[in-house]
């Protein structure tokens, strides 16, 4: 709706393509996250293509029943956003040579491994044999490791010395604790939703798919609360950011107090210049008593 929203979008999308080129900042990688759930809509674009020029009408279904070798196309259109994170892994792993980078890295490494045999097992019209074995067992690996990845670093919770079982010291959201341990659950499960594809009875391969692809926007809708939150909690710690909410006044603003130390500030330099003039003059003791008498 805004033309400084529009152009923020479009130029960190434009990064996006140019990974490994820049420094990866903290709106490269979680726009870059946010592509990797949109794998159902990109792998779809080229169908979508082939059905307008096809014509829409009983024989579009061919388009998705039998690819041929153009299922390579639809393999790279879904694989991008996850080579698009695992190259900006990899840069902040040059950045910063934490481990840690390289470690998320692997997890998008092994899901451009999945995604290359389940479009294999999808050319042979979903037969079982070797092919079907493998993408299960590398199905399994990405499941694994990108949902231990989401509940132990990118939301940072399962701590064993929290307030609540399972989560983490510090919540923002204190009001909806329940929601932590239904975004638990649900992620995990949304995150094995590969299983859908396997019953040879059932609803359409189509269907299939797109209860899959519209219930990974859905996890990633509430990855994203999870997500921030930990970012905030982590620049917490890191002293970037402070959750002290301001004083309604400020400190150089005159007050009743101050005026009455000032005034005594003043009483106080002003007895101790006249101490010093007696000191000059005379004694002390007759200046006192001079000044006792006036």
């Amino acid at each position: 709706m805004f033309k400084s929203s529009r152009w923020w979008l479009v130029k960190n999308v434009s990064k996006l393509l140019t990974s490994g080129m820049h420094r990866v900042e903290f709106a490269d990688f979680w726009m870059g996250d946010q592509f990797c759930s949109l794998v159902f809509t990109l792998s779809n674009l080229y169908y979508v293509g082939c059905v307008y020029a096809t014509g829409i009408d009983d024989t579009w279904r061919r388009c998705t029943s039998n690819p041929g070798p153009r299922w390579g196309i639809a393999f790279l259109l879904a694989s991008l956003p996850l080579l698009v994170r695992l190259v900006q892994s990899v840069k902040r792993w040059v950045d910063s040579r934490l481990i840690t980078h390289l470690i998320n890295g692997g997890k998008y490494g092994s899901g451009i491994i999945y995604y290359l045999f389940y479009f294999l097992w999808r050319e042979q019209g979903g037969q079982r044999g070797p092919i079907f074995v493998v993408w299960c067992v590398f199905a399994t690996n990405y499941s694994l490791y990108a949902g231990a990845w989401d509940l132990l670093m990118d939301w940072s919770l399962l701590k064993p010395h929290a307030p609540y079982p399972l989560l983490r010291p510090n919540l923002l959201y204190n009001n909806t604790i329940p929601f932590y341990y239904f975004a638990i659950v649900t992620n995990i499960l949304i995150r094995f939703i590969w299983v859908f594809y396997i019953p040879e009875d059932g609803p359409d391969f189509i269907i299939r798919t797109f209860i899959a692809g519209l219930l990974e926007a859905l996890r990633r809708w509430q990855w994203n609360f999870l997500r921030l939150e930990n970012e905030h909690l982590g620049n917490i710690d890191q002293y970037r950011v402070t959750r002290e909410v301001p004083l309604p006044y400020s400190y150089d603003e005159p007050s009743h107090d101050s005026d009455n130390e000032d005034e005594d500030d003043d009483r106080r330099s002003t007895t101790s210049r006249s101490w010093r003039r007696a000191h000059r003059g005379g004694s002390v003791s007759d200046n006192t008593a001079a000044e006792v008498d006036a």
